[in-house]
């Protein structure tokens, strides 16, 4: 079982590809991945199955958690529960994210 992993790594595979998140972790507990997106890019992610924390590595923009928009920065984290909708948006550079799901993402 693998127990080290390098965002750094899966944020250029991102980059590289038609796709802006990548999980890397999936178990029937946890689930954690990184979000890439650029500016303009749409964020189409729909409310899920469990609780949800975003820790922000790099960016700015906004999350709009239940119609309310929250500025994001470098270093803030969110928490959102599940079945709320949610998304990014706004941003003007590169964002990047790291995202944990109390459960396993399907």
């Amino acid at each position: 079982m693998k127990l080290d992993f390098d965002t750094k790594e899966y944020v250029d595979k991102i980059r590289k590809n038609d796709y802006y998140f990548h999980t890397f972790i999936n178990k029937q507990t946890l689930a954690a991945g990184v979000l890439v997106l650029q500016p303009g890019e749409k964020d189409t992610q729909t409310p899920h199955d469990f609780d949800e924390v975003y820790y922000v590595i790099r960016g700015n923009g906004f999350l709009k958690i239940n119609k309310k928009d929250y500025p994001v920065s470098e270093g803030k984290v969110f928490f959102v529960q599940k079945d709320i909708e949610h998304c990014f948006l706004g941003n003007t550079r590169e964002l990047v994210v790291l995202y944990f799901f109390g459960g396993q993402d399907v």
